[in-house]
């Protein structure tokens, strides 16, 4: 079939690999480092929180959080993303990609930073001040994932498209690293200073008033690498995809991209004029005709994002309970408040080291070479395995000879989540929808991330209902379509001919398929 490509978008998909690439993928990475670092530092500090607001002189046990505070403080920032990736996602689609970049950021630094300085002594002051400014950082986050994603994507060639979309995203792995290294360095250094008794000595001087800075200076601490990038985002062109099929400005399209990609680009201002007119460029995302072009990727995207989070997110927020559960970490009465501090990050950092960054990095090598879907499939069937795994023999992982096998068993959960759907999740949405849609689309199919396991149901349990969760992805994988080598309006049908309307449904239908 004829093709109205237009010649910038071409250049894009063919160009060879350049300093451009990389100068993105960090400026758009440094979000996401700071999304990580900012979601998941908190598991690290809850504990804390829990011995420094809520002790009770009278209690053989250190301070925890109240159930509902302890839900509020972890959950809040995952519904600040809910909304902040419908918001910004559909923002993105209005606006550009650029005007609305940078706004997140802003909102991701200076949430970070009010994160620490949360008002009062009060326990309900704090917490609340707390809660207040986690959802908003999770309102910015939100708003960076589909705006990350949708740009590299529409600046990436569509060789190795999937490799960068992925290193965008590996960029968390290293976000959860620093948080649980900073978290080390932090509690450590306190510890040494004050030298606090353990709380089964001293209840009251366990938990020293200098501990009121580790949780702050470690929350606060990720604002830094996301604020030295703003800059660099501001200087961003808007992508050729926004300007030339969205704006509809073929000229400054061909100008941004001369620049990026140093070499003379013609501005195709008729054939963008024509295919702005086409009818297969202008249906909105509640018409039928999106229904029955990617109404099956919306669901599979949509779905399998979702269920990807609700086992991918319960492990990272409530690892530092499981690690109590089968005995890795001493009993809280055994250590002073800093030192748990540093347990806790201790076995989070060696998680993330061993299980984490190495599978997102294997995305990164792989999955232009075996495909977003085959990667997905089999992350989500070893994942299905390993929580079965840890949780049908759970009392013989709690017995002390086989905690090593446990925390081995266990990395490998977070590495097939990361050498799987944990990527692949956020790299397809950015690739199969409309230029026009792409920001919104993205940013729907992880908006039910906020959820998680039913508290109270017991560790067994949870392991085994995360498991099943697993096996449901892995069917619903079956809707996502394969994305490997194909440009993006290829993929959307952006670029047909209108005689060629007959044929479309084919298309559309070798679209959902599996891989070749």
């Amino acid at each position: 079939m004829a093709r109205n490509q237009l010649g910038v978008l071409d250049a894009l998909d063919v160009a060879k690999t350049q300093w451009y690439h990389f100068t993105a993928i960090v400026i758009a990475g440094m979000g996401f480092f700071t999304d990580a670092y900012d979601l998941f530092s908190i598991s690290l500090v809850t504990k804390l929180l829990g011995r420094i607001y809520y002790f009770d002189p009278t209690s053989e046990k250190p301070g925890t959080l109240p159930p509902n505070v302890a839900a509020a403080v972890n959950g809040v920032a995952l519904c600040g993303t809910l909304a902040g990736q419908l918001f910004f996602g559909w923002l993105g689609d209005k606006l550009g990609r650029k005007r609305v970049y940078g706004v997140t950021l802003v909102l991701m630094v200076v949430c970070s930073l009010a994160s620490g300085l949360s008002f009062g002594h009060q326990p309900k002051g704090v917490m609340a001040t707390l809660c207040f400014f986690r959802f908003w950082l999770g309102f910015g986050i939100g708003g960076d994932y589909p705006l990350s994603a949708t740009i590299m994507s529409e600046y990436a060639n569509k060789k190795t498209r999937g490799a960068f979309i992925a290193a965008v995203f590996a960029m968390q792995g290293f976000g959860i690293l620093v948080g649980g290294i900073v978290a080390l360095i932090v509690s450590s250094a306190f510890d040494h200073a004050d030298n606090a008794p353990p709380y089964s000595v001293d209840r009251a001087g366990s938990t020293v008033p200098e501990a009121d800075y580790v949780w702050r200076i470690i929350l606060m601490f990720g604002a830094i690498p996301a604020a030295m990038t703003y800059y660099w985002r501001m200087k961003m062109p808007e992508t050729a995809r926004y300007t030339a099929l969205v704006a509809k400005n073929a000229k400054q399209a061909a100008n941004d991209m001369s620049k990026v990609l140093n070499v003379d680009l013609e501005a195709e201002e008729d054939k963008v004029e024509r295919i702005a007119q086409e009818r297969s460029n202008n249906f909105g995302l509640f018409s039928r005709e999106f229904a029955r072009r990617h109404g099956l990727h919306l669901v599979g995207t949509t779905t399998t994002w979702f269920l990807l989070d609700i086992a991918y997110y319960s492990s990272n927020l409530f690892q530092k309970d499981i690690y109590s559960k089968v005995g890795w970490l001493p009993a809280a009465d055994s250590m002073n408040a800093i030192h748990e501090v540093f347990r806790i990050a201790k076995a989070q950092t060696l998680i993330a080291l061993c299980g984490t960054v190495p599978g997102y990095w294997f995305t990164v090598a792989f999955i232009d070479h075996i495909g977003r879907f085959a990667i997905q499939l089999m992350g989500f069937f070893f994942m299905t395995v390993f929580m079965f795994a840890l949780a049908i023999p759970y009392h013989h992982w709690t017995e002390k000879p086989n905690h090593i096998g446990f925390v081995v068993m266990y990395s490998f959960t977070f590495f097939f989540a990361n050498f799987g759907p944990n990527a692949t999740t956020f790299v397809v949405p950015a690739e199969i929808f409309p230029a026009r849609l792409r920001s919104t689309c993205h940013g729907k199919a992880p908006a039910d991330r906020d959820a998680g396991y039913p508290p109270g149901i017991g560790m067994k349990n949870s392991l085994i209902m995360l498991g099943v969760i697993n096996f449901f992805g892995m069917l619903f994988t079956l809707l996502v379509p394969e994305s490997k080598g194909k440009s993006l309006e290829e993929l959307t049908g952006e670029n047909e001919d209108e005689p060629g309307q007959s044929q479309q449904p084919q298309e559309v239908s070798a679209a959902r398929t599996v891989p070749e």
